[in-house]
């Protein structure tokens, strides 16, 4: 099938595009990119489908490699099918899915289960991260070579930070035979024990334990050494502070293999926004931190030490969040909101353009996890994200396809949306309607 995509400015980085284009897609493949298509081409002409879009915006589709599917184990708070459903409404062709379910994929055979899942669900290409060590424990290595064998990416035991530096050597030297990265929760538990909430105002006012960023910073300074010592492809997972962010920024000055990610909600939402009622969509791990550790992390963004922006996507029950806060999990969704988030408070102002956007949620995840990259080109595979800049909309739960609602954006007002998303050539949603 043939579909013909007319009047969309298509943004590309990676082959210098920002113009309004036709583009036909054929087989699963961009077949031809140019103006008026259907007047130059027969093949453009005679499309099985014709979309005029204009006023959208086109990009490579966009890549999310931190993400929580919850299966197997935790199908209660999201799984395959459902994790799947909200990344293509938020406007992603492609996830990566963290290991830290019941059992941990820590083996070949999870990988091959999760992978299953994913091509049953078929909505988004799904790469699966299996764990450094056997259930998350830091006491002895995951079948790291197996789970590279049947097409693990990376490995990471997030969720957890490995604390003994001997352990994350070992996995490191691992690490690198398989050209995999290593994606590294960064959380000294001896600093930041039964912490809460950020350590200073946040957690005086609110008379809760501290979680300090030092305990996050540490851990970061840490593995930049052993990454050092082994060679290994270092990828530091939701960065908090501004502080670990001048490490990293440092370390690539002096040539380090260092990657890093910050989210959403660490670079919008702050400890400030912790009020009397204590809710614990906001309790995150690592948490909020300060407004000008949020700022510090936008500069990191437009100066280009960050890499890409993730959700950390964390689905949880609606009665497990409703418990007291110091007793209910850490985490909170984003998949459905990241596109509305950063086109409304860094694309729309112009702290950077689309261009950037583009780098830091498709470009760059790709690299860091080594799939195909995707090009608005022909031979390139048709997994497109598009968007409408102008739409205006207001977060609510029941908009959400994932089976969690613990968002601390809900209520948010954002203008800009994913409305159509193409993986490999296949539409999965349309006018911001999942394709069934």
């Amino acid at each position: 099938m043939k579909t013909l995509i007319k009047n969309v400015r298509a943004v590309d980085p990676q082959v210098g595009l920002d113009a309004v284009v036709d583009v036909l897609i054929d087989e699963g493949k961009i077949a031809q990119v140019g103006a008026d298509l259907a007047a130059t081409s027969p093949e453009a002409a005679a499309a099985d489908e014709v979309r005029d879009l204009a006023g959208k915006i086109l990009v490579p589709g966009l890549v999310d490699i931190h993400v929580h599917l919850r299966e197997p184990g935790f199908e209660y708070k999201e799984d395959v099918a459902s994790g799947t459903r909200a990344a293509v409404h938020g406007g992603f062709t492609d996830i990566c899915c963290m290991a830290n379910t019941k059992p941990v994929v820590d083996t070949a055979a999870l990988v091959e289960f999760v992978k299953d899942r994913a091509l049953a669900a078929d909505n988004c290409n799904v790469h699966v991260a299996g764990a450094c060590t056997q259930g998350l424990k830091g006491e002895a290595l995951a079948e790291m070579g197996d789970m590279d064998a049947h097409g693990a990416v990376a490995y990471t035991d997030d969720g957890r930070g490995i604390q003994n530096a001997g352990m994350m050597r070992r996995v490191m030297d691992y690490a690198v035979q398989f050209g995999h990265p290593i994606m590294d929760h960064c959380q000294d538990e001896s600093l930041v024990d039964a912490g809460q909430v950020n350590e200073g105002v946040a957690s005086t006012r609110l008379g809760m334990l501290g979680w300090p960023a030092a305990g996050e910073e540490l851990h970061i300074a840490r593995d930049i050494e052993l990454a050092r010592l082994t060679g290994a492809h270092l990828h530091i997972q939701h960065l908090t502070s501004a502080h670990g962010l001048d490490i990293v920024r440092k370390a690539k000055a002096e040539g380090s293999t260092v990657t890093c990610e910050v989210t959403p909600h660490h670079m919008f939402l702050t400890e400030d926004l912790i009020g009397e009622d204590y809710n614990t969509y906001l309790k995150v791990n690592p948490p909020l931190r300060t407004a000008d550790d949020a700022k510090a992390l936008i500069a990191g963004v437009v100066d280009g030490t960050v890499d890409c922006i993730v959700t950390d996507h964390a689905p949880h029950s609606e009665n497990e969040k409703a418990r007291e806060f110091e007793l209910a999990p850490f985490g909170m969704t984003g998949i459905e909101t990241s596109v509305g988030a950063v086109l409304t408070n860094l694309v729309k102002p112009q702290v950077i353009g689309y261009d950037r956007m583009v780098e830091l949620m498709a470009v760059n995840p790709r690299k860091i996890i080594g799939i195909e990259p995707v090009k608005i080109e022909p031979g390139s595979a048709a997994s497109l994200t598009i968007i409408d800049p102008e739409l205006a909309w207001t977060v609510t739960a029941d908009d959400f396809e994932s089976k969690a609602k613990n968002c601390g954006f809900i209520g948010a007002s954002f203008v800009g949306r994913a409305t159509d998303v193409y993986v490999n050539g296949v539409a999965k949603m349309r006018d911001g309607e999942l394709v069934k």
